[in-house]
């Protein structure tokens, strides 16, 4: 599957390139919108890419507003700003996401490499069906939810996964795997030797990394998973964790993504070299068979 430029890559990007543009006039918010047909909470969304505009008439008019005369940048605007309307992949594929999750998709689509640690378990990018499948049955009591969500929930990780294995500009992935959480066995040993020899095939690729992180005593680990993705073609850094509350968590805030970086940074430096990953989960799988 081709890497193609998603509705919300698209928002982000015409977004990003109008803030930029409001703030050389020297307007702010109230300012660029007085007298316009929307509001400053519809042109804040648009600039963060929340949405888009439905009208190109009023793109038109906050461009004019702007100085911006050049025919060919305002249609390419426009068309930017059109196409991010459109529906995402992952549209329809459950009407029951959690809070925040519908934006995490979108802006996971448009990255271009992504940065990625958890705690607890293996991270959703490098898990077998049978993995998640049994990682959503363990919550299930606890969070209330039905086999149909869990399924879809399923299916749905599977398909985000596509990204690794395209063809064309495969994401690039830099994971973090804690030993603990490498070695909790969330199922049968025959669903743990299946994932161990699955995370063995993707460090063989080129877009992928993988380091396992030890546990040693001083070694900094971060109690929340951490998930920082680069979108390129100077696009704010997105990271994304989940939440105590069952919500997911989106931030592009520089103090934010500085905060992620950093902790994902120090837990690259306690963690083996990826050349070593290999040969520990070779001896993972053979330890399921013993």
């Amino acid at each position: 599957m081709a890497a193609r430029p998603q509705p919300t890559a698209r928002r982000i990007g015409s977004g990003h390139a109008l803030r930029q543009m409001r703030k050389e006039a020297g307007l702010t918010l109230a300012q660029a919108v007085d007298g316009l047909p929307f509001d400053e909470s519809t042109l804040q969304r648009v600039e963060t890419g929340w949405k888009s505009f439905r009208q190109g008439s009023h793109l038109r008019a906050l461009l004019k507003r702007y100085g911006i005369e050049d025919e060919e940048e305002i249609d390419r605007l426009v068309t930017l700003q059109r196409e991010g309307a459109s529906r995402e992949w992952w549209t329809g594929v459950s009407t029951s996401l959690l809070s925040g999750m519908p934006r995490f998709l979108g802006v996971e689509s448009a990255a271009r490499e992504i940065r990625i640690f958890h705690p607890t378990a293996v991270p959703g990018l490098l898990q077998t069906e049978a993995y998640a499948r049994t990682l959503h049955q363990l919550h299930k009591p606890i969070a209330e939810i039905t086999t149909e969500f869990m399924e879809e929930s399923v299916r749905l990780r599977m398909r985000r996964q596509e990204a690794l294995t395209r063809d064309e500009e495969p994401l690039k992935l830099w994971a973090v795997l804690y030993e603990p959480a490498l070695r909790y066995p969330i199922g049968a040993p025959h669903v743990m030797r299946e994932q161990y020899t699955h995370l063995a095939e993707l460090a063989t690729r080129d877009n992928i990394t993988l380091q396992v992180l030890p546990q040693t005593e001083g070694a900094y680990v971060a109690f929340h998973d951490v998930n920082v993705m680069s979108l390129g073609d100077g696009l704010p850094t997105t990271v994304q964790t989940d939440t105590a509350w069952a919500t997911v968590a989106v931030s592009d805030k520089p103090k934010e993504v500085h905060r992620f970086s950093r902790q994902f940074d120090a837990m690259v430096a306690g963690a083996l070299p990826p050349m070593d990953t290999p040969k520990i989960l070779h001896q993972l799988v053979r330890e399921t068979e013993g």
